[in-house]
């Protein structure tokens, strides 16, 4: 039991930036033992009820691919309902590669909004994750190239993937220089050193940094024990009754079950509790992949030489507008067939970055007048409605019971075309995405088991990995 809390009371909620993203969050308060469910919108009373004794409870959103003022519109009403759930912490979470510019998915806007609905003292950022191979140091961040992988590390301006983004390119490693592009907010930074000394000396040089009065505290984290301290410092500003408003990756939600005592036993007690097993293989694996990531890209091929057989979807004519339905009707058709012939199939809408689709749908957006950040979110919400209805379609005629859904930006679009409702963690995989059972009433995929990747998640063998349920 939580030594402060009790346990039927929320500890935390959080709203993700996208569904992959959110689903890293799940995992990370589930394997703490933490009772978690995670939901498409804000949950009505009604929805809470179906979970018995939650703790912590999720909003999977999609702002990551808006701009500003589409932001403002779905975050004010969101962040404010999970404000009213009553919880010490409401923290907004974003992907731990900080992806993100002024025009589209701008973390900066969060943190302006969030100060003026929570108007806390200050708001923590959180970015690094070392269990998935992301490090803040001096205010510099890493990223390790394929989360789940023995890929190298990289300063974040200058690794292979992240620093290439065909939209929100990471050009500058150093976070508070990225951030002041999105906000004017005073910026300070808890450092590496200051992490290192006794919790008490650890809290004065926090009061110490808080006494300037900035808008926004970042804390480095360079190994999971640094963790527990940052959620110490951070917990001792937040009640109920003024709950704090946090920013950053999964980090946030590990650095509090760490100080809240669950991060020791966490996974042996959520297995015992929570009936997470190591989950059994399938015949066959369904996924739908919006991601243009060189990992996403080698997991692919991967599976391609083994196996899997893939369906390309037409972007270039879904970027028209025109025909929609039958692209839509002939990759299900194509699907449906080879999942009738016993293949696990990949549908996707890029096979990496050089892709000629690619070029071809930048060049429908780029004729339509608009930019690349407005074409992102359009590909987004166009791409990911049509892969979940071709999911949709093909569900009804099979036997398929598991699901991969790759890419954040397209994934939460393709999650509400789908009719998912609400997560529930079952078993992990690779971390940052874990097996999910999905509850969408009246839709094909409701009972299902669905996975969340990120482009950065997984190694080469990722698919197979998810097919048979275990590394």
């Amino acid at each position: 039991m939580f030594p402060v809390f009790g346990m039927s009371k929320l500890l935390l909620t959080f709203y993700g930036d996208d569904f992959t993203g959110s689903t890293d969050a799940l995992e990370r308060l589930t394997f703490a033992g933490i009772r978690t469910a995670l939901f498409i919108e804000p949950p009505t009373p009604k929805q809470l009820g179906r979970f018995k004794n939650l703790q912590a409870v999720g909003v999977a959103g999609m702002t990551r691919s808006m701009p500003p003022a589409a932001m403002r519109r779905e975050l004010h009403p969101a962040l404010s309902k999970l404000k009213a759930l009553g919880a010490r912490h409401v923290h907004y979470k974003v992907c731990s590669t900080f992806d993100s510019s002024p025009s589209l998915g701008s973390i900066g806007c969060v943190i302006d909004l969030g100060a003026k609905i929570f108007r806390a003292p200050f708001i923590p950022l959180l970015v690094a994750a070392p269990a998935l191979g992301r490090y803040t140091v001096f205010g510099q961040h890493f990223a390790r190239y394929g989360i789940g992988s023995a890929g190298a590390i990289h300063r974040l301006d200058r690794h292979p993937s992240i620093s290439k983004h065909p939209v929100t390119p990471m050009t500058e490693a150093d976070l508070r220089l990225h951030l002041a592009q999105q906000t004017k907010k005073k910026i300070a930074l808890f450092d590496i050193l200051q992490l290192v000394l006794p919790a008490k000396e650890a809290r004065a040089a926090l009061e110490k940094i808080l006494a300037d009065k900035p808008g926004v505290v970042l804390f480095d984290a360079l190994d999971a024990g640094q963790l527990q301290l940052i959620g110490e410092l951070i917990d001792g500003h937040a009640s109920r009754k003024r709950p704090l408003f946090s920013i950053g990756s999964s980090g946030i939600e590990t650095a509090l079950a760490a100080h809240w005592g669950k991060a020791e036993s966490g996974k042996q007690r959520a297995e015992s509790n929570l009936s997470l097993r190591t989950s059994s293989p399938t015949k066959q694996l369904l996924v739908a992949s919006g991601s243009c990531s060189p990992v996403t890209e080698g997991q692919m091929a991967w599976a391609l030489r083994h196996g899997f057989a893939e369906v390309a979807l037409d972007t270039a004519m879904l970027a028209t507008e025109k025909n929609i339905r039958r692209v839509i009707q002939r990759s299900a058709d194509a699907t449906r067939a080879f999942l009738a012939a016993g293949r696990s199939v990949i549908v996707h809408t890029s096979r990496g970055g050089t892709d000629p689709r690619l070029a071809a749908t930048a060049r429908i957006f780029k004729r339509r007048g608009l930019s690349a950040a407005e074409a992102k979110t359009v590909s987004a919400i166009l791409f990911g409605a049509a892969l979940g209805k071709v999911l949709n379609l093909a569900l009804s005629q099979s036997g398929v019971r598991r699901l991969c859904i790759a890419g954040g930006d397209t994934s939460s679009y393709a999650a509400r075309e789908l009719g998912i409702q609400a997560l529930a963690m079952i078993a992990p995989l690779t971390p940052g995405a874990p097996l999910c059972r999905a509850h969408a009433p009246g839709a094909p995929v409701d009972g299902l088991e669905v996975v969340f990747k990120g482009g950065q998640v997984g190694a080469e063998n990722y698919f197979e990995i998810v097919r048979r349920g275990k590394m």
